[in-house]
């Protein structure tokens, strides 16, 4: 028999040992003895009152044998000699997208601009020692996409767009830690998931799957309105007559080519704003009512907010406890930031996105010269802003949050987690009144919400700009766009997803769509 049950613990009973075993024998009234073991099925953590209660979701087995392996199942086939499916991108929803090819029985060939998960290590100690961008190995581009060098956020509410479970399980299977199965918030962590990133490469070679490397595409070849060939920057050709377009939201090149091409596309609202970074024991004591270090058995505190002011939403995005913040730039004479954090999350900083929604109709209009592609633009503008203001290179413009609020250029910053360092900037005034006006209200605001949050030991730093996608590349109801026959826009760069789950779960739809009919 198995039974499914809801506990709350208290701090004091977390420390007991089998505290689950005893209270699920004493919620059922049944002997210690009788239960043959306990799955956590869910775990999160209640702070909302002074006295923290971890919420548990179990499933008690009674003289029943817990299950030895995982309802997922994974039947990769070998395929080196199968029908051949093009992907382009090898980020969440490319690498997905491969995987499932490859269990459909038709062979992935991925095209990646950028450098595998070792090589590409050299070119991030770069951004923060040199200031230098390679343009095609970055924090963006390079095996595994943005996601690799970053916590690995997966919590998602996209989930009616697929089996998210599924997609958890394909990441335990590939070496993440079956924490993430459990964990209301979960994520990996970016000391981790390069391994992670790293075994999937290797389950799509070795089942007859090709990954190129440092391949960007460059062209697309298309004849009565259908896919025929793929163009590399090396010049090099290849037939393709089903491509899965899995680039990301910052590959603004291939924007530019599918524009210039005059394949349809559309603007869409994106959001735009700073990352704010606070001492982590600030963020905890307001979190978890403490005063000093918190419990060690609690992890380090995150925070989610959102105001709206004037219309507009002003919200955490990519809220990182015990992270750091990192350059994220895809160009050089760009300054664009990002925040990610270890599987432990015991940095001494926490730092989130705080962005503004921007609507491409109504907040753009100086850019409508641009056409479908002022919300890149503008985004463009701000980043070359940023590095000028931030002294010419991948040092980032900062302000103290107080002063930023108060209109005031900071005389000083207080310490960071940024490598390439922050120069005291006025970012009150280089920011249009349409999103610096709105932080500054929703700062206070969120300092009403969270005692404690609006200090001077916050530095905001700019600029987060790289939210998501400003441009849609439309698809009809099988997936593929509407003008080019074997063409399938797919993930962030398209403009279907936000994250590493709902990628994972569009680069899965999109290799259904796909290989269907071939």
């Amino acid at each position: 028999m198995i039974k499914d049950l809801q506990l709350r613990i208290s701090l004091k009973e977390e420390e007991i040992p089998n505290i689950l075993l005893k209270k699920a024998a004493s919620w059922l009234s049944i002997p210690v003895d009788d239960i043959s073991g306990i799955k956590v099925l869910r775990k999160s953590i209640d702070a909302r009152k002074p006295k923290i209660i971890f919420n548990y979701k179990i499933a008690v087995y009674i003289k029943e044998p817990l299950p030895k392996t995982s309802e997922y199942q994974f039947d990769y086939k070998e395929v080196s000699n199968a029908k051949p499916i093009h992907i382009i991108g090898f980020g969440p929803a490319g690498m997905y997208a491969a995987l499932r090819c490859i269990e459909l029985g038709f062979k992935p060939i991925v095209l990646e601009r950028g450098k595998n998960v070792q090589d590409r290590r050299r070119d991030l100690k770069a951004i923060n020692q040199d200031h230098f961008v390679n343009e095609d190995s970055n924090y963006c581009f390079g095996e595994g996409g943005a996601g690799t060098y970053s916590d690995g956020k997966l919590y998602t509410r996209s989930l009616k767009r697929g089996d998210v479970r599924r997609i958890f399980e394909n990441l335990v299977f590939h070496g993440a830690t079956d924490q993430i199965l459990v964990d209301a918030h979960p994520h990996i962590g970016t000391n981790k998931l390069p391994k992670v990133v790293q075994n999937i490469r290797e389950t799509i070679l070795s089942f007859g799957g090709e990954i190129h490397f440092e391949s960007r595409v460059t062209d697309f070849i298309i004849k009565n309105n259908s896919i025929q060939a793929i163009q590399l920057q090396s010049g090099k050709e290849l037939t393709a007559n089903r491509v899965i377009l899995a680039t990301g939201h910052s590959a603004r090149d291939i924007y530019y080519l599918l524009h210039k091409k005059e394949i349809t596309l559309k603007a869409k609202s994106f959001a735009m704003g700073v990352r704010v970074e606070h001492p982590q024991h600030i963020i905890d004591t307001i979190q978890y009512h403490c005063q000093g270090q918190r419990d060690a058995l609690l992890p380090a505190a995150a925070y989610s907010l959102v105001q709206q002011v004037n219309n507009r939403g002003v919200y955490s995005f990519c809220m990182c406890p015990g992270g750091f913040i990192v350059p994220a730039a895809t160009a050089n004479g760009e300054v664009v930031v990002n925040g990610m954090s270890p599987s432990k999350r015991n940095n001494e900083f926490a730092n989130s996105g705080i962005v503004v929604e921007i609507n491409s109709d109504e907040d753009l209009y100086k850019y409508e010269h641009f056409g479908v592609l002022k919300g890149l633009e503008y985004q463009k503008d701000f980043e070359r802003l940023a590095f000028t203001s931030g002294g010419r290179s991948q040092t980032a413009p900062a302000q103290r949050l107080t002063d930023f609020v108060e209109g005031h250029l900071s005389a000083d910053l207080n310490p960071t987690s940024y490598q390439p360092g922050l120069k005291s900037a006025p970012l009150h005034s280089l920011f249009p009144k349409a999103i610096g006006g709105r932080l500054r209200q929703g700062f206070k605001a969120f300092g009403e919400k969270m005692k404690g949050y609006y200090t001077a030991e916050a530095n905001i730093i700019g600029v987060e700009s790289r939210t998501s996608s400003p441009v849609n590349i439309p698809r009809n109801d099988n997936l593929e766009h509407p003008e080019i026959k074997g063409f399938f826009p797919c993930g962030e760069g398209g403009g279907y997803a936000g994250g590493i789950i709902s990628a994972a779960m569009d680069g899965e739809r999109c290799a259904e769509a796909a290989t269907k009919g071939l």
